[in-house]
């Protein structure tokens, strides 16, 4: 089967300089753990949680063919690692639907959740959970 859309990106500086989709967008970043933290540059835990964001809530619109606005918020932590060294994500999806009770809220996320491919991505990981809640607009 043929890729639908192929991107590439590329970082040569570590945590802390610019990372780049090739032929496109740079991205200033910075690792919140460096004594020189910019907080004017993004960094992996802000990157992860607008790829994941942007993804499951254009599949929940799928999901609910413009019935109804929905809305989902992602929360990345960075804790040290459980096991062995390093660190490790904490992620929660917060995904709210206008007009759906918490019961319709959670199938739409249950579906959305099991197409968004971010969502295939980080579904295995112990650290990575999904919530339904009442719809709030902002």
């Amino acid at each position: 089967m043929s890729a639908r859309y192929r991107t590439a990106a590329v970082n040569r500086d570590g945590g802390d300089g610019v990372s780049s989709v090739i032929g496109g967008l740079e991205v200033p970043v910075s690792s919140p753990l460096a004594r020189d933290f910019d907080a004017t540059a993004s960094n992996p835990e802000q990157l992860l949680a607008l790829a994941w964001v942007t993804c499951l809530n254009a599949t929940a619109q799928a999901v609910v063919a413009g019935e109804r606005r929905t809305v989902v918020r992602v929360e990345v932590e960075l804790h040290p690692a459980a096991a062995g060294s390093g660190y490790e994500f904490h992620v929660d999806a917060y995904l709210s639907a206008e007009g759906a009770s918490i019961e319709e809220t959670a199938e739409i996320l249950t579906a959305a959740h099991a197409r968004c491919p971010v969502s295939k991505l980080l579904a295995a990981a112990s650290t990575v959970h999904v919530h339904p809640e009442e719809y709030r607009a902002g």
